[in-house]
């Protein structure tokens, strides 16, 4: 018989999930106000400066979580979330007083610390939920990373009227102090509506709490939520210039559809911590690889323009060329070799970009009037064209879906911990959480990196393809270990199909 929900579990879940969105908007907060700060030429900062400071809090965020995991094992949530808010509001509300790169930078270290929110949460939401409940709970308070998706949308409209379209730039100042409004706000609103409460097991030395680290479990989780986190608060910022650049689009527009590729991923990790409860964590984070597998290979595929060698002609007999016109060359010897030229059509881009590759093919001559031909000589080369145009709006829903997968992973990862680690969620939490959120630090570095050396933005993509293998591989020969041990019967079986 399942174990009833305690009273005021959902209450704490509500708040919790609030909280982290809050937190989540205010941790990605660089990506916009630093755009606009350096478009509008308030600071001059270099690309490389600019790489920083979007980088920076979520270093901070993703250090964080580790300590903040622990102290919520020890102490409980309610506390320690009030606290968070409370310190994350102060370095926004200085930012406001930013008037160069170093003290911007310092000021976002500190308010990256609401990153570290999430582990917080996971540790103060499972304590209040019985096991067959967890998934689900841990999902909704996950769809906070919706929060990113809130201040991609917002914050470019509220600077706008902050600032008068432009016309009083300094007014930028406004946005970080409503931020930090908002954020002691909510320290408020928990401090009076939470209700505290520790884990079953909160007397441990600290080597005792951080034992769970020294297990190979808790880092193949890592890797699992470096991919699904990570990459997508990798991509929440990348996919801004990823579309101004490969599309050509407006950074609004860029805006909208990065937007549509986090909220939603945001939004449905509920739904994978419900599908997790129901199909288990295991199944569900197979069929997550395989899908992340599947649309990272679709979107890898660069657009481009090929050009092949194609059908041609050849001089039946020696001879010298008289005349070469639009469609044909005529020989002295009164031979003439009709060829295929290129169309009006084959020269213009078409008004509505294809979804498909295009392949047209056409001849062109290879000789000139006077030229001595001798017998099988090449006289007119054929010329075949690939164009693949990398849909825009296929292009849009295929990063939409891959993030709604990711979506559902994010959940399932953190269903596995309550399951294994019972009495170390917020410590183990804060682990995974750590290295997941070190992945949104390091890939556009690395995803740079790749753009530089290969040339191609779909390099990124090729990236996350690699990534999925290794997480699917290690997962199977997880699987393919335990039926071993558990079912050696099964496990022959599927060794042969």
């Amino acid at each position: 018989m399942n174990e009833a929900i305690p009273s005021g579990s959902h209450r704490i879940l509500i708040l919790n999930t609030l909280a982290f969105t809050l937190c989540f908007a205010a941790w990605t907060f660089n990506g916009v106000m630093v755009t606009y700060l350096v478009d509008n030429g308030i600071f001059d900062w270099s690309q490389v400066q600019i790489g920083w400071l979007l980088g920076i809090p979520i270093l901070t965020g993703s250090i964080m979580r580790l300590p903040l995991g622990i102290l919520t094992d020890k102490y409980g949530g309610k506390w320690v979330f009030v606290g968070l808010l409370l310190l994350t509001a102060i370095p926004m509300f200085l930012l406001s007083f930013s008037d160069s790169f170093a003290w911007y930078a310092v000021m976002s270290f500190g308010f990256g610390l609401a990153g570290a929110g999430f582990a917080v949460g996971i540790g103060y939401t499972s304590v209040w939920y019985p096991k067959h409940w967890q998934g689900r709970a841990l999902g909704i308070f996950g769809a906070g990373n919706a929060g990113a998706a809130i201040t991609t949308l917002l914050a470019p409209t509220l600077l706008n009227t902050f600032t008068e379209n432009g016309r009083n730039p300094e007014a930028w100042k406004t946005l970080p102090v409503i931020y930090a409004a908002v954020l002691v706000i909510m320290a408020l609103l928990f401090a009076l509506l939470a209700k505290n409460k520790k884990p079953a097991v909160s007397t441990r030395t600290l080597s005792q709490t951080l034992k769970p680290l020294g297990n190979i479990r808790v880092w193949r989780f890592g890797l699992y939520y470096f991919l699904v986190f990570g990459c997508f608060v990798a991509f929440s910022q990348w996919l801004v210039p990823y579309f101004t650049n490969v599309y050509g689009t407006s950074l609004v527009i860029a805006g909208l559809f990065a937007s549509l590729f986090s909220l939603p991923s945001g939004v449905i990790r509920a739904l994978g911590g419900w599908m997790s409860d129901k199909f288990g964590a295991r199944r569900v984070m197979v069929g997550v690889f395989k899908w992340s597998i599947a649309i990272s290979a679709l979107l890898m595929i660069p657009k481009m323009e090929i050009f092949s060698p194609g059908k041609g002609i050849n001089a039946t007999q020696k001879g010298v060329v008289k005349e070469v016109t639009a469609n044909a060359i005529e020989m002295e010897s009164g031979k003439i070799y009709q060829f295929s030229p290129k169309t009006a059509q084959q020269q213009t881009q078409p008004k509505i970009t294809p979804i498909l590759p295009q392949k047209s093919s056409w001849q062109e001559p290879f000789v000139m009037p006077g030229d001595m031909v001798e017998k099988k000589q090449l006289v007119v080369k054929g010329v075949t064209r690939i164009n693949f145009e990398a849909n825009m709006w296929v292009f849009a829903v295929l990063t939409m879906v891959i993030g709604i997968v990711w979506g559902i992973g994010k959940a399932s990862v953190y269903k596995f911990i309550p399951d294994y680690f019972p009495n170390e969620v917020g410590v183990v939490g804060g682990m995974v959480g750590v290295i997941g959120g070190l992945g949104g630090f390091f890939c556009p570095i690395i995803f740079g990196y790749l753009l530089e050396g290969t040339g191609l933005w779909t390099s990124s993509w090729m990236l996350m393809l690699g990534i999925s293998i290794l997480c699917l591989v290690w997962m199977s020969s997880v699987i393919k270990k335990m039926l071993q041990s558990k079912a050696p019967d099964i496990a022959d079986k599927i060794d042969h199909h």
